[in-house]
């Protein structure tokens, strides 16, 4: 049995966030010693491990959630558990591609920089005119 300080130093999940699993029921409400302490079992370090290893990704909990009520049996769970994933990849994709053109505008935007040899500023001239951007990237 673990208490909540072990299964934190573990799995590297806070103690705040390990109770707040518990309270949305992403985790089971573990059991309680005699001093009214938590204790986790093997199967509740498993469980926050695998959230922890989902959250990694980029899962949001509403995700998390349907992929701990799947069994893993090959089938309606696999394919479940095939688009959820897809669905994710397909979201760190667009951020990536959101990111990308941030870093483009960024690099334009600090490229219009003198580095202070004269007149006004032209990086925070850029960041207070929008339309001095390149692209979109909102």
């Amino acid at each position: 049995m673990f208490s909540i300080g072990q299964l934190s130093k573990a799995t590297g999940v806070k103690v705040p966030t390990i109770r707040y699993y518990e309270e949305i029921g992403l985790l089971p409400q573990p059991g309680r010693n005699a001093g009214n302490q938590r204790r986790y079992g093997q199967d509740g370090m498993e469980a926050l491990g695998f959230i922890k290893h989902a959250r990694d990704l980029g899962f949001s909990l509403e995700d998390i959630k349907a992929l701990m009520g799947l069994d893993g049996q090959l089938g309606a769970d696999c394919a479940a558990a095939d688009r959820i994933a897809r669905s994710q990849l397909a979201n760190v994709r667009d951020r990536i591609r959101k990111l990308q053109q941030l870093a483009s505008e960024l690099e334009r935007i600090s490229h219009l920089c003198d580095g202070g040899n004269g007149g006004c500023c032209k990086v925070l001239t850029a960041l207070g005119d929008h339309s001095q951007c390149a692209g979109e990237h909102g």
